[in-house]
């Protein structure tokens, strides 16, 4: 199917401060009609810090979606209309409290595109440095006490065989970059 398929009605049933939900009636390229939920996500980035020392710095936050605290790749909602790369910067200072000299943009996904539209854009940081004066000020969310912290590839691959690394953003980031334990 090379066409994208246009719904007859949209309904929106769900408006959150992050992302939206709406039911879209199609019709299926074979004629079948469907009501489609769909959540509609301004997009996100995923940032895979790399100190000088070739570890990469985690985050450690509260997920009340699985009633836990995860380690995981930092990581961000866009704002509406907001660049990727703008994006990827303040929530790198934000998260971890580390400036990057450099980004380097991985890859895009969709993470679950059978209901939602949201494409995460997957950034390398590095020459990471702590704030300095003309630096934008950042503060965490209201809804979020993380705790950021640097590891070697060897404590990160056990974490993930442990079930500490629980997260599949940070999985997926972590092949990226050839580190998939």
């Amino acid at each position: 199917m090379d066409r994208p398929i246009v719904p007859t009605q949209i309904r929106k049933a769900f408006e959150g401060r992050i992302f939206t939900v709406s039911v879209e009636s199609i019709t299926l390229p074979r004629g079948e009609r469907l009501e489609a939920e769909i959540v509609r996500h301004p997009g996100s980035v995923v940032l895979i810090p790399l100190t000088r020392d070739g570890e990469i710095v985690l985050v450690r936050q509260y997920r009340h979606a699985i009633g836990r605290a995860v380690w995981e790749l930092p990581a961000g909602s866009l704002k509406h209309g907001e660049d990727p790369r703008a994006a990827a910067l303040r929530e790198c200072h934000e998260e971890t409290g580390l400036v990057p000299t450099a980004l380097e943009l991985l890859g895009r996904f969709y993470p679950t595109p059978g209901y939602c539209d949201e494409e995460m854009h997957f950034y390398r940081a590095t020459g990471l440095r702590p704030p300095i004066a003309g630096d934008a000020a950042v503060h965490q969310d209201e809804d979020e006490d993380i705790e950021p912290k640097a590891f070697s590839l060897a404590a990160i691959r056990q974490m993930v065989r442990s079930g500490e690394i629980v997260d599949l953003k940070t999985a997926a980031g972590l092949a990226l970059i050839g580190q998939a334990g």
